[in-house]
């Protein structure tokens, strides 16, 4: 008879309470995953509505479903009597100490995340910052990987991009050309004008407008120097460089314009 009291006692103290507090928490635990995953593809679809970068929205979406899951367990963890006050004072603990051994990573990981938020670059741009210039190969959440123009992969940190200026030379559809060039004092200076301009207008790649701009800009030391400064297309700036570069010369050789080269007079005085 005490035996059956006993197990009796026990089945209703511990074994029923304990049993119905697992299910509840089981139950909690696979609501809340549910609802979870809802919320988070519902997070994500939003985000994708607004052209965010594909890795920002994976990275958001697995941030919000770690914040939500957690509350989720503590929820679970709860019903089962657990002190999650004590559990959420030990998870805080241990993110501080975390965050302050991790101060560098966290600072490229927020740079990282500004970056794929307001996009001041994307993938195939060409762009110069944190001292190194290149194509944009990958942003991850804590480097930028770059292809220099020699086909050198370069990681840099994105908390050094971020810090800094960022010359983006792929964001506009076009790019002026700044070159100078030089002739002779004796040379006919309306006459290189002239060549100048009628070389702009005869190349296609060369825009019509913007105007392209051929002016004197220095009487220098050995040479007057014209100032050439036409419009193309971003993917036309360094071939249009090179060859009117080239051009200019082939053309100036032919017309008998000289194109000085630096040079000094020295006067020797006698005495007696």
């Amino acid at each position: 008879m005490l035996d059956d009291i006993t197990v009796s006692e026990l089945l209703e103290t511990y074994v029923i309470p304990w049993g119905i507090n697992i299910f509840f928490a089981i139950v909690i635990y696979i609501v809340g995953k549910i609802v979870v995953g809802v919320l988070v593809n519902v997070f994500g679809k939003v985000l994708a509505r607004s052209k965010y970068d594909e890795m920002l929205v994976g990275f958001l979406k697995a941030i919000v479903n770690a914040v939500l899951m957690l509350f989720v367990i503590i929820a679970s963890l709860n019903e089962l009597g657990v002190d999650t006050t004590s559990l959420v004072a030990i998870l805080g603990a241990a993110g501080l100490a975390i965050g302050l051994s991790l101060q560098g990573s966290l600072q490229n990981f927020a740079a990282g995340v500004m970056l794929l938020v307001f996009r001041p670059f994307t993938r195939g741009n060409f762009i110069e910052a944190a001292g190194t210039s290149g194509v944009v190969k990958d942003i991850t959440i804590f480097t930028t990987i770059m292809t220099t123009g020699d086909n050198k992969e370069v990681i840099v940190p994105n908390g050094e991009i971020y810090k800094g200026n960022i010359v983006n030379y792929s964001a506009k559809e076009t790019r002026r050309i700044d070159m100078v060039v030089g002739i002779a004092y004796d040379a006919d200076l309306r006459k290189a004008k002239a060549i100048l301009q009628e070389m702009l207008a005869a190349d296609e790649r060369i825009l019509k407008e913007p105007e392209p701009l051929v002016a004197v800009a220095e009487l220098a030391d050995s040479s007057v120097n014209f100032n050439v400064r036409p419009w193309v297309k971003s993917g036309d700036y360094w071939t249009v460089k090179y060859d009117f570069t080239e051009a200019v010369k082939l053309r100036f050789d032919e017309e008998g314009i000289g194109i000085p080269f630096p040079q000094m007079d020295v006067h020797l005085h006698k005495q007696d």
